[in-house]
């Protein structure tokens, strides 16, 4: 019968033969290229031959979106690979927008072929025919000459109610005006703004920051509005009770900044639905102080561009430096489980996608450099503000100009929408 002593024994020498073990394998560069590889991608794409027919009852509690499938720097096939994998992973059907041309392009991969073909026979994916798209390269004027474009093709399915929410990765301009032109303002808003979730030093709490890109230049009535908007969002889908609200400028004094600052923060000073913590500067954007940050697109759009590329060069250090030395490849094997964490929190594509806030639709905008991990999460954001009613308690802010913020419990429970209807 083993003692007390004897115990304690075995477990040491077990305990220093994973040592052993785990530093003979710091040693070979496959065991380092597949610790690293913690910080590639986090997911991959399951393939769907294999699974077991959706039942009527599964189908009738999807929600349908619908997906610019030609939006994007590597559409179609990385837009129809992150379609394949949310439809397994999420309770929704897709439209799919799509010229037929581009489409058939991607049939050399008989492993997407397949998947895509069970994914249209289970009633998951429905393939909507679309004319010549929108580019990136065009102006946001475009969508007024390509009316079959497939943004505007899935912004009309939203338009008819046979969609809930939409979902493009293509020209943030363009997207911008066939949601103004197809799905309409909603009232007293004069100007849409595409809000972003940053990080901060709390991993619980995320910052809104809009506009990042919708808007260049602005009006001090037009940042007054994002405010109420981003207050409304943080409410009712980050859950925050009584959103705190700065003012992007270039000091904490209320005098500082340029003629479109002064006028805004007198605004938001004296907006009683708001609770406006005053001037957020560069450095206090992450810090945690604040749960909404209200900026002109062109500072935005700069703000979010400087934050991914200092994730990526974070990244790229910590990839680069860890496997020094055998104490830096020991220690990196310990810290496999941290650098995935940080990866998830700096990476840009975990949060997929933007709401475009100001419409009368839910409409995500997400990065035009989007892959698999980025559509999937842009449609989980897109299936949170469908649940969680968006679109009811915006439309109840700017109906009801002198109510003060609802906090999370406040908010009503989503309304049942009616339910679009089934392809043919």
């Amino acid at each position: 019968m083993a003692t007390k002593g004897s115990d304690s024994h075995w477990v040491r020498r077990r305990a220093i033969r994973r040592i052993r073990r785990i530093r003979r394998l710091s040693r070979q560069p496959r065991f380092m290229l597949s610790l690293l590889s913690a910080v590639g991608p986090l997911r991959h794409v399951r393939t769907t031959r294999h699974l077991p027919k959706r039942s009527e009852d599964d189908l009738s509690r999807r929600l349908w979106l619908a997906v610019d499938g030609m939006g994007g720097d590597h559409a179609p096939e990385a837009i129809l690979r992150g379609c394949l994998e949310a439809v397994q992973r999420l309770p929704v059907r897709l439209w799919f927008c799509c010229e037929p041309q581009a489409l058939d392009t991607l049939w050399q991969d008989e492993v997407l072929l397949q998947d895509f073909e069970r994914s249209v026979s289970n009633g998951l994916i429905a393939v909507v025919d679309a004319g010549p798209s929108v580019t990136m390269a065009d102006e946001a004027t475009a969508v007024r000459r390509k009316r079959k474009a497939s943004i505007n093709m899935a912004m009309d399915l939203v338009n008819s109610g046979r969609a809930h929410g939409i979902y493009s990765a293509g020209n943030s301009g363009a997207v911008m005006a066939s949601a103004i032109l197809r799905l309409g303002r909603l009232e007293s808003i004069d100007r849409p703004a595409i809000g972003a979730l940053f990080p901060t030093t709390d991993p619980a709490r995320q910052v809104l920051v809009l506009d990042v890109g919708a808007n260049m230049d602005c009006k001090a009535t037009y940042l007054h509005q994002f405010a109420l908007l981003g207050s409304i969002y943080s409410a009712a889908i980050l859950g925050v009770d009584k959103p705190r609200v700065g003012l992007i400028n270039i000091g904490e004094e209320a005098c500082k900044g340029n003629e479109l600052s002064l006028a805004t923060y007198g605004l938001l000073q004296n907006e009683p639905r708001l609770d406006f913590r005053g001037n957020c500067e560069g450095r206090d954007v992450l810090s945690g102080q604040f749960d909404v940050v209200v900026c002109d697109g062109f500072t935005g759009n700069v703000l979010l561009k400087f934050l991914e590329s200092v994730g990526k060069v974070l990244l790229d250090v910590l990839k680069a430096e860890l496997p020094r030395g055998r104490r830096g490849k020991l220690g990196a094997a310990f810290l496999r489980g941290n650098l995935r964490r940080i990866k998830q929190r700096l990476d840009h594509a975990e949060h997929g996608g933007a709401l475009l806030l100001g419409v009368n639709g839910i409409c995500i905008v997400g990065h035009g450099s989007s892959r698999t991990t980025a559509v999937v999460a842009a449609l989980r954001l897109a299936l949170s503000a469908c649940d969680k009613n968006i679109m009811a308690q915006l439309r109840q802010l700017v109906c009801q100009p002198q109510t003060s913020m609802p906090s999370p419990a406040d908010i009503d429970s989503p309304v049942q929408e009616q339910q679009p209807t089934t392809p043919v």
